[in-house]
């Protein structure tokens, strides 16, 4: 495999994109080519077994377009089927999981947070590591349904995002959780309007660059890292309106005309 081949990253739609960040901003020299099944958003409302045979197509995809590694930027995508994705697929691939062993170093008076999708939360990944780092800490889990449409639709800082999210922050704020952890890769991009809710003093955690440190570690283990000086390339692919798409990963890409190209994909 070419070191100059490109990082393959996936998501449901365009939450990945806060994961794609930071690994650009780690990694300026790589390119990177990034999937948004916006079709099929959101994955936290869907059958594991649904969100398995998407993850197939979609990593054959990436393969197929010369990915030296794949990012699973979806906490619920990890969660369902990250571990299969690994069995089948003959490069290295990193997912995600919900910041507890963090949040649990950062808390102060022992509760937490968890705002994540409903897969996620009913999910084992979830439960093992509550299990493992969060014994003697009271965590609070909060499904969000209908965040992650907010932020495909760019609606990050309207009245009624606010509304929504205010809600889902209720019983948090409500049982005096000192820090929340943001369980879905949408989530950070609303990280203004969180901290306008819960105020300067509650601690926000995501996974991002801890994500984006594990890809560089990754692929210095397999050779696969790109040393010469050079500037990374982007390309974004959808299963979904490519117009729409790309109006989106414009505003959070911070990149004026992005080309994003439709590829339905047969799922798998």
């Amino acid at each position: 495999m070419s070191q100059t081949a490109p990082i393959g990253i996936f998501d449901s739609g365009v939450g990945g994109l806060s994961v794609a960040r930071e690994i650009r901003r780690l990694l300026p020299m790589e390119d990177i080519i990034y999937y948004a099944d916006s079709a099929f958003c959101p994955y936290g409302d869907k059958d594991p077994e649904v969100i398995r045979r998407r993850e197939i197509a979609i990593v054959d995809f990436l393969l197929s377009q010369g990915a030296k590694m794949i990012v699973v930027a979806c906490n619920t995508a990890s969660s369902t089927g990250l571990d299969d994705l690994r069995k089948m697929f003959p490069v290295p691939i990193v997912g995600m999981e919900p910041a507890v062993k963090p949040a649990v170093a950062a808390t102060r008076n022992g509760k937490i947070g968890i705002l994540a999708t409903s897969v996620t939360i009913a999910g084992e990944r979830l439960a093992s590591l509550i299990k493992r780092f969060a014994e003697h800490v009271n965590v609070i889990t909060q499904p969000c349904p209908g965040l992650v449409e907010r932020v495909e639709h760019g609606q990050l800082d309207d009245p009624e995002t606010e509304k929504i999210l205010a809600g889902f922050l209720k019983p948090i704020l409500e049982q005096q959780a000192d820090t929340i952890v943001l369980g879905c890769t949408h989530y950070p991009f609303l990280t203004p309007l969180i901290e306008k809710i819960v105020g300067p003093n509650i601690a926000i955690i995501d996974t991002g660059e801890a994500v984006a440190k594990q890809v560089s570690r990754v692929l210095n283990e397999h050779n696969l890292a790109v040393h010469e000086p050079r500037v990374g390339q982007e390309k974004f692919f959808t299963s979904g309106n490519q117009v729409e798409v790309a109006k989106v990963i414009g505003t959070l890409w911070s990149k004026d005309n992005v080309h994003v190209e439709t590829v339905p994909l047969i799922q798998a």
